[in-house]
């Protein structure tokens, strides 16, 4: 049965995706998108809008554009935020703006006007977990916390066990661990998910929340802060330049396509067993950044090799990947994208788009 959703952030990198599907799908979609210069810093290649989409520009912080916005709308996906963790940590007026007070104007008007609006899914992120969880030989499962400034000065990469000094191993990440947010940018997004799943439960509105770990694939700007590490390799190599990879390399992300985590997304909506549930949307499979810079040149046909630099970057988590069997056994979702093939269609894209310059 056809809907009609509101998608803020609808012109963005994830967004847009997004609602490129719920059209496929023949759902009625309304955009609300302020085109922030952070999130599209090319107005004329970095806005995505699909025509068949309504599209109001406005911002969540505006009650009125708000309330217009959810006129006779279903359901929402909430995007809308500002995005990167080190740029979050020098402005951090406008992260808690666009990002805590944008998502509470946007609940306060669910919850206090008359709208059509039964289901909310908010974006949140892996960042509000800081560091990932491992296993210490003598003790067990370990929440540790971030790297101290010493340690990573000593190039000590890995994390030990306080209790046992032993080293710990990385294991998959589930829900159930403390959220310890390492970044402003982490903390606005523990808000939002907070936020939303608390006045869900409080005013009867059927609400979810989607943990995504690193969205990678096409439409990503290459000056966004959130773009990571995949764009800033690839823009190198493209270059014929060496990638810089920090520490050792041998970190370990989460990459998940874009196009997986809007199915994710979509199923979170229409079904019933997601509501007032957490979920991360990533693949459980982590990939080192060294890895990850001589995958990509290899499948760009380049012989550059990426340039180790042992410094780092204070706050940098060392290693966190997902579990996903929590929304794989509630609604059934799995990734179904590899990493080598996500890596070929941003690599077209970006060919692409430096053909259209």
């Amino acid at each position: 049965m056809a809907k009609k959703f509101l998608v803020t952030g609808g012109a963005g990198f994830i967004g847009s995706h997004l609602v490129d599907r719920l059209l496929e799908k023949g759902h009625e979609v309304r955009v609300l998108d302020n085109l922030d210069r952070q999130a599209h810093p090319d107005i004329k290649k970095d806005v995505f809008l699909n025509p068949k989409a309504e599209f109001v520009k406005g911002d969540v912080c505006d009650k009125k554009k708000v309330g217009k916005a959810l006129e006779g709308v279903d359901g929402v996906f909430h995007f809308a935020a500002a995005v990167g963790v080190e740029q979050s940590m020098q402005e951090l007026n406008y992260y808690v703006k666009n990002n805590s007070l944008g998502t509470s104007n946007l609940l306060e008007v669910l919850a206090t006007t008359d709208n059509d609006v039964k289901k909310i899914v908010v974006a949140s992120s892996m960042s509000a977990y800081g560091e990932g969880l491992y296993r210490c030989e003598n003790c067990g499962l370990i929440e540790p916390e971030l790297r101290s400034g010493e340690q990573l000065k000593m190039k000590k990469w890995e994390l030990y066990c306080s209790v046992c000094s032993k080293k710990l191993v990385p294991v998959p990440t589930p829900e159930t661990k403390t959220q310890k947010p390492n970044s402003i940018y982490g903390i606005t997004k523990k808000d939002q998910e907070d936020m939303t799943l608390l006045i869900g439960k409080t005013y009867g509105l059927k609400a979810v929340s989607m943990r995504f770990f690193t969205v990678i694939g096409p439409r990503q700007p290459p000056k966004n802060p959130y773009t990571g590490v995949i764009k800033l390799f690839l823009n190198k190599i493209m270059k014929n330049e060496q990638p810089i990879v920090f520490e050792d390399g041998l970190q370990s992300r989460d990459f998940i396509s874009v196009h997986d985590v809007v199915e994710a997304n979509i199923l979170a909506m229409m079904s019933n067993a997601a509501n007032y549930e957490s979920f991360n949307v990533g693949t459980g499979k982590p990939v080192t950044i060294m890895e990850t810079a001589e995958k990509i040149a290899l499948l760009y046909g380049s012989r550059i090799m990426p340039k180790v630099t042992q410094d780092f970057r204070g706050g940098d988590v060392r290693h966190c990947f997902p579990d996903i069997s929590k929304i794989t056994s509630k609604i059934g979702w799995r990734p179904k994208r590899t990493f080598e093939g996500t890596l070929m269609e941003i690599i077209e894209w970006s060919n692409q788009r430096v053909e259209k310059n």
